[in-house]
């Protein structure tokens, strides 16, 4: 049976991942390794948590001796873990510097000393900066504006050097910004929709005018498969689902879909460094055989279906009654 360490398995993107590969390959045993930070919730996998082919442990990818224990025993390693919100990085740089790259090197030093068979070191559109006109393409030069991204840029980086270096099978995902279930409500998504359901205002920075690219977090996990299994070691590849939307659009169409009014609408102070647009060039990933199987409709659609049938998992969230929850049962010093 192959065996895959999944890092940061119990987060929005991991944990849809972890599901979606368990649904999948009968023939897998999945080991999740999540530090439960506040963004870290096991409610998101609450399903599969008595599947014997399924094992989750409370840690660091910074803890190299429990790193190391675990490697030891896997063919692949995905690394989702990773601190990933922008305004939180602006704030509090420290911590993205040390998840995102130090603990990329942890595992890679693992990698190296046990021999993995493919490490998928998941990255993010952010890393190339803004552009105005056209699309990212895999080897165009990063320009991170936050230092989330820069973070992110740093592993992504550190992780191809290692494929250079000492030959560690790596490949890399950059995708856009993706959207569903299960996704911690301070991003855009997710927080709209659960204040629009609230019926409190939906802050917009600046002018609404930024534009992002929206991608369904099903349709990254088979993206993420399709490249771990087909992608060239030391490979970058672009996932997109190409649904350009200004944040101003997004907000609308949140609120129509809702039945709200749009004076739930309000604009706020811009965001430091706040990048124009994102766009991707993702003609890489279909070569292999992918494209998106969801429209951005019947996506939000889901989603917006998702969150208001599931009441009980934002609402603690967002009351503060989770973190509480967390603190008590898993000692953390959030």
């Amino acid at each position: 049976m192959k065996k895959m360490l999944v890092t940061g398995g119990a987060g929005f993107i991991g944990s849809h991942f972890i599901r979606y590969m368990l649904s999948k390959h009968k023939d897998l045993e999945i080991i999740n390794l999540d530090k439960l930070t506040y963004a870290g919730n096991l409610e998101n996998l609450k399903d599969i948590e008595k599947d014997s082919r399924y094992t989750f442990i409370q840690g660091d990818i910074c803890d190299e001796h429990r790193v190391n224990s675990l490697v030891q025993n896997v063919n692949v390693i995905l690394n989702f873990a990773a601190e990933s919100h922008v305004d939180r990085s602006i704030g509090k740089p420290d911590d993205f510097i040390k998840t995102d790259i130090y603990g990329v090197f942890v595992l890679l030093e693992a990698s190296k000393k046990w021999g993995v068979e493919r490490f998928v070191q998941i990255s993010t559109d952010e890393v190339y900066g803004s552009i105005e006109n056209g699309y990212f393409k895999e080897n165009d030069t990063l320009m991170p504006s936050s230092p989330y991204a820069a973070s992110k840029a740093g592993g992504d980086r550190l992780a191809y050097s290692y494929y250079v270096t000492y030959g560690i099978p790596v490949v890399i995902p950059r995708s856009s910004n993706n959207f569903g279930p299960f996704q911690y409500p301070e991003k855009i998504v997710s927080l709209f929709i659960t204040n629009a359901l609230d019926d409190k205002k939906l802050p917009i920075y600046g002018d609404g005018g930024n534009v992002r690219d929206w991608l369904f977090v099903r349709d990254n996990c088979e993206a993420i498969e399709i490249i771990m299994e087909r992608g060239k070691e030391g490979e970058v590849y672009n996932i997109g689902g190409g649904n350009e939307r200004t944040n101003l659009e997004l907000t609308e169409f949140i609120l129509r879909m809702l039945d709200k009014p749009l004076d739930l609408k309000t604009f706020v102070e811009d965001r430091k460094g706040h990048d124009r647009r994102y766009a991707l060039n993702t003609d890489k990933i279909k070569a292999l055989g992918w494209k998106p199987n969801h429209t951005f409709e019947n996506a939000m659609e889901e989603t917006i279906f998702w969150y208001q049938k599931n009441r009980w998992w934002w609402e603690r969230l967002k009351s503060g009654e989770f973190l509480e929850y967390y603190k008590k049962h898993y000692k953390q010093n959030l």
